[in-house]
């Protein structure tokens, strides 16, 4: 009746995840609060012999366009948002004969749900887009001094424990309750944002609207006095770090989430059996071979100083075999896409804390957007998943000798793996394995000493790498006194031709890409 106001509290239920819903319900009844609903979870609170008001009975209008408008309505808004101590607001859904609504209980339509299946259609994702549910939630939260407001069912247990007598909640719980709806909804319409977006097919539209879910909270960041967490994609990637199956050992750190995957982008790369061992997030020994076991080997050969405490990552199952030769060091993780039971049985029992991550190994690069924060803002780039395969019709051999058979062989695996090495990078190859690596230096002969002096006599027959041009010949003159016999580079420097004479000078074949690999 107009003019009149009920004392009785109100909640407004409408949810597509029912877990634990009932329960709530009770005792929100057992409170004295009455109950208000819509559709299926009217339904569902029915059956269970609660008591239940629908809500076209409180806006006195049904619903309509197949369910699409049903709570958009002054009887329930008006409810939501009126401030109850401002007298004005109170006097005017008093003369409308609303009345107020002090909870709300709202999840929303499975949209990433629905866009997650495989094939979906487009008209079955644009329905599963909620527009009542978020309106409905965004008026509760604005309005958080007089209603509380429930997103997740997480919180049912918290919200039911903290009803004091009145049948109200301390204002804390239902500032933190708002703050959490503003990021569910936000996160929402990220979602459905990033879905057109890619419909339309714009790369780097005006907005950036993203969003990631936390999966867990880290002890520390890189150093301990650094604070961290672990957010991943709401829609699981089964070819991620972050969707990583731990089979044993202790919790993830910060630096070895990095490290973990930086090693499963190397490894990757290979349809071969591979083994690649990374430190710091570079690589420290790759190895390829007829079996993981003989790329394990090679990996481990090429530096068996920096693979300790290092990660290792294999793109074929681990057997026994293995196993016992990967417990014979110390490791962080050990990443493979499956183990035998005795493999496992092997690394739990003599490896307490050694880490096993299961990651399924196909390729997962192509839809990638990198993002990389700097202060005041975000650069966004796609993924570099350019690899030997984009180049190698366009390869120019530069010098009187051409590689030989072998030769080509190994650059293609020198040039796959260089791009993983922070800039300026050089990478030295020999037989199917990494021999020798120089990364992140200020110069690039600087970079190239340090990978020679890694390989020592290993360098002698090898072929090297670089991420970039060489600037001077001086690069191409220390690889010819270690023993290079072949160099495979990008090339487009105004001053190639002084490392071509100089490779000729040293009967080095070298190869030009036309494409480099920075990796700042």
């Amino acid at each position: 009746m107009k003019g009149s106001i009920k004392v009785a509290k109100r909640a407004l239920v409408s949810v597509s995840d029912k877990t634990g819903l009932i329960e709530f319900v009770k005792k929100l009844v057992d409170a004295g609060i009455e109950i208000i609903s819509t559709g299926g979870t009217k339904k569902a609170i029915e059956a269970a012999g609660l008591p239940v008001q629908s809500v076209s009975d409180v806006t006195g209008f049904p619903e309509i366009l197949d369910g699409r408008v049903k709570t958009l309505h002054p009887a329930i808004h008006g409810g939501l948002l009126a401030v109850r101590d401002k007298k004005n607001h109170m006097d005017a859904i008093a003369e409308h004969g609303i009345q107020p609504i002090d909870f709300v209980i709202v999840n929303l339509y499975p949209f990433k749900e629905t866009i997650s299946k495989p094939g979906v259609a487009y008209d079955e994702a644009v329905e599963n887009i909620d527009i009542g549910g978020p309106s409905m939630l965004r008026s509760a939260a604005k309005n958080h001094k007089s209603v509380t407001v429930v997103c997740d069912p997480a919180d049912y247990d918290l919200v039911a424990e903290s009803l004091d007598e009145n049948a109200d909640v301390p204002f804390e719980l239902k500032q933190k309750l708002a703050a959490k709806v503003f990021r569910h909804t936000a996160a929402y319409d990220a979602l459905i944002a990033d879905y057109f977006t890619k419909q339309t097919g714009e790369v780097f539209p005006e907005k950036l609207t993203i969003t990631y879910e936390k999966k867990q909270g880290l002890r520390y960041g890189e150093n301990p006095h650094q604070m961290a967490a672990f957010y991943s994609e709401p829609i699981e990637n089964e070819a991620t770090i972050a969707a990583a199956k731990q089979l044993h050992g202790k919790e993830l750190s910060y630096n070895n989430i990095r490290d973990a995957d930086a090693a499963l982008g190397i490894v990757k790369e290979f349809k071969e059996p591979a083994a690649v061992a990374v430190k710091h997030m570079n690589p420290c020994g790759i190895g390829t071979g007829a079996n993981v076991n003989e790329a394990y080997d090679k990996a481990y050969e090429a530096d068996p100083v920096s693979i300790f405490g290092g990660i290792v990552a294999l793109n074929r199952e681990v057997d026994a075999e293995l196993a016992e030769k990967l417990h014979s060091i110390f490791l962080e993780i050990v990443i493979a896409p499956s183990y035998s039971d005795e493999a496992i049985a092997i690394l739990e029992k003599k490896k307490k804390n050694l880490r096993l991550l299961q990651v399924k190994m196909t390729d997962d690069a192509q839809d990638f957007v990198q993002y990389t924060s700097v202060r005041g803002g975000m650069l966004v780039q796609d993924l570099d998943t350019k690899g030997y395969e984009d180049i190698e019709d366009n390869l120019k051999v530069v010098t009187e000798r051409k590689p030989t058979e072998e030769e080509m062989e190994s650059l293609k695996f020198a040039w796959t793996i260089v791009k993983h090495v922070k800039s300026n990078a050089i990478a030295l190859v020999n037989h199917g394995r990494m021999v020798g690596m120089g990364g992140g230096q200020t110069n690039r002969v600087g970079a190239a000493k340090i990978a020679l002096e890694e390989a020592g006599e290993k360098a002698k027959g090898a072929v090297l790498s670089s991420d970039a041009y060489f600037p001077m010949n001086d690069t191409v003159e220390e690889a010819a006194k270690a023993g290079i016999t072949a160099i495979i580079q990008p090339g487009g420097s105004i001053r190639d031709q002084e490392s071509i004479d100089m490779a000729n000078k040293y009967n080095i074949a070298m190869v030009m890409t036309g494409m480099r690999h920075f990796k700042h």
